[in-house]
């Protein structure tokens, strides 16, 4: 039973080897058939035959995506066209896909100098860094983070300049909007215009304007004068007639005491010369 065990048990681990010989071969030939297609795709590089290159770049990168030298050589590929956008993302997959510490360092130095293509500074200046914490050694790394670093100052003080001047603008602008609501302040014309609306607004409880019952009173004070009778041409008025007995009340009673006077005397009087 002990024997029947044993060989069970070397049967089991001899099987394990030949599966993981086969997946080790079969990983093997991936990768030998990722390296020919960059192979076949750098020498359509350099015959200038682009279109042709890109497909098997792309097997390559499909085949064994961690072979970085597929998406690394399309990356530099699409740069050379001025193709940043795609080179950008290439040289992205490789950094990510990257063992070692020298692919990394070449693949962000790269991705660096595509960012300042398309003029992102401060993102190529982190792009920068990181080359360099894989290989602080290279001096082109250092002088691009040095170049990096200016461009990204310009910039930012550009920025700073712009927003400046947006706000200046933005206050002119409310000034002057001041200035328009100041202006028609002052406008006679809508002052006037004001004025009439105001004296328009003043009414009475009748809803007519307050000069007009103003000028209905007077009407009315003029009716009633109307209504008393005037004298006739020749003619004396009450009020006249009345003064003009007072005096003649008044006259009578001196010639009364006139009389009276002369009567104490005994002086005749004589009489009044008719008129």
């Amino acid at each position: 039973m002990k024997k029947l065990l044993i060989i069970c048990s070397v049967l089991a681990t001899a099987l394990t080897f030949a599966q993981d010989k086969d997946k080790e071969r079969e990983k093997q030939l991936t990768l030998r058939t990722a390296t020919n297609f960059i192979y076949e795709a750098n020498e359509l590089t350099e015959a200038d035959n682009f279109i042709s290159a890109e497909k098997e770049y792309r097997k390559a990168i499909s085949k064994a995506p961690s072979v970085v030298a597929g998406s690394y050589n399309l990356g530099n590929s699409y740069y050379e066209k001025g193709n940043y956008e795609e080179a950008l993302y290439r040289h992205a997959q490789a950094a990510e896909n990257a063992t070692s510490k020298v692919d990394k360092h070449k693949a962000y130095h790269n991705i660096g100098n595509i960012l300042m293509k398309k003029e992102l500074c401060q993102e190529a200046v982190e792009a920068f860094k990181n080359a360099l914490r894989n290989d602080p050694t290279d001096d082109e790394t250092r002088y691009n983070l040095v170049v990096a670093k200016e461009c990204a100052a310009q910039q930012e003080n550009k920025k700073e300049k712009e927003e400046e001047k947006k706000d200046e603008d933005k206050e002119d602008e409310n000034k002057d909007e001041e200035k328009k609501e100041d202006e028609k302040k002052d406008d006679p014309e809508d002052k006037g215009d004001q004025d009439k609306k105001e004296g328009n607004d003043e009414k009475n409880e009748d809803g007519k304007p307050k000069d007009e019952k103003d000028q209905g009173k007077g009407d009315k004070k003029d009716d009633k004068q109307k209504g008393k009778p005037k004298p006739k041409p020749g003619q004396l008025s009450p009020q006249q007639i009345k003064n003009l007995l007072e005096a003649m009340n008044n006259q009578e009673q001196k010639v009364q005491e006139k009389i009276n006077a002369e009567k104490q005397k005994g002086v005749k009087v004589k009489p009044e010369k008719d008129w």
